[in-house]
């Protein structure tokens, strides 16, 4: 029974993301559409709130569409997809204003997400 389930549930899921990537209102599954004050914390300055903006795209299943929708109008600032931009590149890395500390806090640690390979390069033109 447990074999029919997964079965189940994973050819579903490929019919779900086939959907996703042939809708034009994928926007409507992304997973920042619950997000309280989404648009504060996928387009703040602060650290930690990138860091929480980036967990919530590595959870969305339309991850994929965001970035190549982001890539695609050139979005300059904010989390699209996973990925920081910043005066319209995709940064790899951002850290504080200052100087580095000796020892990095552990809410600085920014989740890295891969870029999907259909993207990588129209990405890599943009990466900082």
């Amino acid at each position: 029974m447990g074999l029919l389930v997964s079965t189940l549930t994973d050819t579903r899921a490929e019919a779900q993301m086939d959907t996703f990537t042939h809708s034009t209102d994928w926007e409507a599954y992304a997973a920042c559409r619950a997000v309280e004050n989404a648009a504060d914390l996928f387009f703040s300055e602060d650290i930690g709130e990138i860091a929480a903006a980036k967990r919530v795209c590595a959870e969305c299943p339309v991850l994929a569409q965001c970035l190549e929708g982001a890539l695609d109008r050139r979005e300059p600032v904010g989390v699209w997809g996973g990925q920081l931009f910043m005066n319209g590149k995709m940064l790899a890395i951002k850290r504080r204003r200052g100087r580095p500390p000796k020892v990095a806090r552990p809410e600085d640690q920014m989740p890295v997400i891969a870029v999907p390979a259909h993207l990588m390069a129209q990405a890599e033109r943009l990466t900082a």
